[in-house]
């Protein structure tokens, strides 16, 4: 196998444009940086161009929306979720379709179509989500959301890493491998730890409040970087 892909992805779930050009600037050039998550306190405080417009003094980077959550709507407005994510530029898109499956074929669908990457997340990091933790949803069903976006030729996939267990299961019951991307929130305050995902090749942490907070971001990858080493030797 080659080596293990590592990048990371800032979530940027700021409430201010200072805030936003202060974590953008001093990470941007930094080699372990795959693109930026967007999500709605930007979106909804300063409109999604206007944001995308910003980010792209500093990079050219991969766009990441999650709407937190997407395909939770009717099948029909998929088509103007995706008109509106491209004109805003976008270039991917995550979705957690728990709408049930006519949602999520048709939200993956006009995703696509529109020329974006599709990113699926079933787990979500917190506690009592899966009906197993204590939540609503039965896991089944979480199931049957990576195995459908999988069959729609979905590569890319939300796994937390407060969960090892439950992403390895997922994995072998779909029958993924190493062509597939995995993008991973739970980094830092919610205790994930990336050293329980050796059977993943190509994994992007998602890191909010740790970066975001930190005085120096260029200095908090460079830590990073050097414990993804270590996990690698």
């Amino acid at each position: 196998m080659n080596r293990k892909v590592w990048k990371v992805i800032p979530a940027l779930d700021v409430t201010d444009m200072e805030a936003l050009h202060r974590v953008v600037k001093a990470v941007a050039d930094h080699p372990l940086i795959y693109g930026f998550k967007l999500g709605f306190s930007l979106g909804l405080a300063f409109g999604l161009p206007q944001v995308s417009e910003t980010i792209r003094k500093y990079s050219a980077k991969p766009l990441i929306y999650d709407h937190q959550k997407a395909a939770t709507d009717i099948p029909d407005t998929g088509k103007l979720f995706a008109r509106v994510m491209s004109n805003a530029g976008m270039d991917e898109v995550i979705l957690f379709p728990q709408a049930g499956p006519a949602t999520e074929k048709a939200w993956i669908g006009a995703i696509q179509e529109a020329g974006m990457k599709v990113i699926v997340g079933g787990i979500m990091t917190h506690p009592e989500y899966r009906e197993s933790e204590g939540g609503y949803l039965k896991d089944e069903a979480v199931i049957r959301m990576y195995r459908l976006a999988y069959e729609a030729g979905v590569r890319d996939f939300v796994v937390p890493l407060t969960k090892p267990q439950a992403t390895l299961e997922i994995y072998k019951q779909i029958g993924m491998d190493d062509r597939c991307r995995f993008y991973s929130p739970g980094y830092g305050k919610q205790g994930g730890n990336p050293d329980r995902f050796g059977f993943i090749h190509t994994h992007y942490i998602i890191i909010g409040r740790s970066l975001l907070q930190a005085d120096q971001p260029g200095r908090f990858l460079d830590k990073l970087q050097d414990e993804l080493v270590r996990i690698e030797s």
